[in-house]
């Protein structure tokens, strides 16, 4: 990773700051910081899983569609770094994925054929309690010790940007918050499903322009979702306010 300005890294960290406000979309927070993590590296992409209340790693949000694929692989095959991260609570780094097969046997050889050849995971953590894991797939990204502290300084913003002081202190509202932000993530891949079909584009292109409208109109990106999934078959004009 070429190392990050200081001016860049303040600039980053107030982007990822300002969405902590009430009623913030836990979505499309995740979705930004995915992207924002993806924007420090060359040739990278990062993807994030968050547990849910039996604590089994779900899909949330990726800087690209194939950041998306390999946070699923690990979850369809049941090893990975994220899944590592998530268990031992501690990050991993610089492992190349060519070399390992022994460790992950089902998913290295599947991101090796994806393109990647490095991988990085770090676990989002507050305290002694973790939720999730951050994913970090690159060509020949390398981390030293001061920019996989930047990563896993990035991860802890996110979980207190979903915990929230007040979530912190309870944790049946804690428990509602992150079921609810799986539930919406379910619907926005099937609204993106639906407008990729409707409009002839990729999934990531379906993803900005669900965001876009949304952004545009005041509304959050969830309840945009749920209008095209439940508002077949007609559908918002998406490219108008």
């Amino acid at each position: 990773m070429t190392t990050v300005s200081s001016e860049r890294l303040a600039t980053l960290f107030v982007d990822v700051a300002d969405t902590l406000v009430d009623e913030f979309d836990v979505v499309e927070f995740l979705q930004m910081l995915t992207r924002r993590v993806a924007g420090l590296f060359d040739t990278g992409e990062a993807g994030l899983m968050l547990a849910d209340h039996r604590d089994r790693l779900t899909f949330m949000a990726a800087s690209d569609e194939s950041a998306r694929l390999m946070e699923l692989f690990q979850l369809q095959y049941g090893d990975g770094p994220c899944l590592d991260a998530f268990r031992t609570a501690k990050p991993v780094t610089n492992v190349n994925l060519a070399a390992a097969t022994e460790k992950w046997p089902a998913f290295a050889p599947r991101a090796a054929q994806a393109g990647f050849e490095s991988v990085h995971a770090f676990p989002l953590r507050l305290r002694k309690q973790v939720i999730g894991a951050m994913g970090v797939f690159g060509s020949t990204t390398e981390l030293d010790e001061a920019d996989a502290h930047i990563v896993q300084s990035l991860a802890d913003v996110a979980v207190i940007g979903l915990l929230q002081e007040r979530a912190i202190r309870r944790g049946e509202v804690l428990t509602g918050q992150l079921q609810g932000a799986l539930n919406s993530r379910i619907v926005i891949e099937q609204a993106k499903g639906i407008v990729a079909q409707a409009h002839g584009v990729n999934p990531d292109e379906a993803f900005m322009l669900i965001r876009d409208f949304a952004r545009r109109n005041n509304r959050r990106l969830s309840e945009v979702a749920d209008t095209i999934v439940t508002g077949l078959p007609s559908l918002p004009d998406l490219g108008r306010r």
